[in-house]
């Protein structure tokens, strides 16, 4: 489902400093890897880069047989929208917009009915343990409450692409655990593939592999 080759990323003008090189990755359907490594090694570069949010100096991006890498930014962001679910280190909630608002956004930028929009988001929401948090604004939610709430609008339209970046960093234990074993259920219910960038022991052993990133690259 996913094929990553020769990835490559530096930032910097004149003298650029080489974050990414040479990254390879391949992931099937319904499998959930999570990929460790030392702060500023460019683990959520490369999210990015799979997201086509950023662009790499070089390699490729093969996502459902379709060259993210070779798309126009339009395409990219259709794509994005239809097929990928993103969970942030920053949340990025819409302070204007109710939760169940925010969590059923993807669904109404994909031309759903208002109707099976809010159903769905108010599931996702029970899902996460937010079942009455749904008429509150973000501003009325704890940290916890906001980073599960972004996690219930990253599944609300059962993405084939599921990309969480530290997702659990702002939770107490048992609700992280609650949300690890929902985000690898959605991988392996939805048939869908997931990669978890974390560094916690504890939330990369929900994957079924764990690879870590180095200055040296990707390794099992």
């Amino acid at each position: 489902m996913l094929k990553v080759a020769g990835l490559s990323r530096a930032f910097g003008g004149a003298r650029p400093r080489q974050v990414l090189r040479g990254i390879g990755l391949e992931l099937a359907s319904g499998e959930y890897v999570a990929i460790v490594g030392e702060s500023g090694v460019g683990k959520s570069t490369l999210l990015n880069l799979i997201a086509g949010l950023d662009e790499p100096d070089g390699g490729s991006v093969i996502f459902d047989g379709v060259d993210i890498t070779a798309l126009a930014e339009p395409e990219r962001t259709l794509l994005r929208r239809r097929r990928m679910g993103f969970v942030f280190q920053a949340i990025h909630l819409m302070p204007h917009l109710t939760v169940v608002e925010n969590v059923a956004l993807p669904l109404a930028l994909n031309g759903v009915a208002p109707r099976e929009r809010a159903a769905r988001a108010a599931l996702a929401l029970a899902e996460v343990g937010l079942p009455d948090a749904g008429a509150s604004f973000p501003r009325q939610l704890s940290g916890g409450e906001m980073q599960r709430a972004a996690i219930a609008r990253a599944l609300v339209h059962r993405p084939r692409l599921l990309l969480a970046d530290e997702p659990t960093g702002n939770l107490d234990r048992d609700s992280a655990d609650h949300v690890l074993a929902l985000l690898r259920v959605q991988v392996k219910r939805e048939g869908a593939a997931g990669i978890l960038v974390t560094h916690s022991a504890r939330a990369a052993a929900s994957a079924d592999r764990t690879l870590t990133l180095t200055a040296d690259g990707l390794r099992g």
